[in-house]
């Protein structure tokens, strides 16, 4: 069974910072791209981040480089999202997702079609 299950999220202080995770099974992990998406509430789900699982490429939403980093355990088959100087618009249900390789362009905007397997989120809320 494919699960993806992520954690790590919470309530913080503006310019405070969260680790999300993303645990990962029931598939070959190093074979797919996983992203971060987030949805907050009355707006579309959007793409946060991506990397690839073999060779670490990573994308970058405008609106979090600089503040968020992405990266993989493969030996754990985890990616991580180390958000810091969190403000309150980044407060969501953040999501990871997990596409093939072959189908994921990781050197771009990360988009809800190319993702196979989804995570049940968690909650990210940052406080002004």
């Amino acid at each position: 069974e494919v699960q993806l299950v992520e954690s790590g999220g919470g309530l913080v202080q503006a310019g405070g910072s969260l680790r999300l995770s993303c645990a990962a099974s029931g598939f070959t992990f190093d074979d797919y791209a996983i992203g971060w998406f987030r949805q907050a509430p009355g707006k579309e789900r959007e793409g946060v981040s991506c990397i690839s699982s073999s060779d670490g490429s990573t994308y970058y939403a405008d609106s979090v480089k600089g503040r968020f980093t992405i990266s993989s355990d493969n030996a754990k088959n985890t990616v991580y999202l180390q958000m810091n100087s969190l403000k309150p618009e980044d407060t969501a249900v953040y999501y990871c997702a997990a596409g093939h390789n072959t189908i994921v362009v990781v050197t771009t905007t990360p988009r809800l079609y190319e993702y196979d397997y989804w995570g049940q989120g968690t909650q990210v809320t940052v406080s002004s």
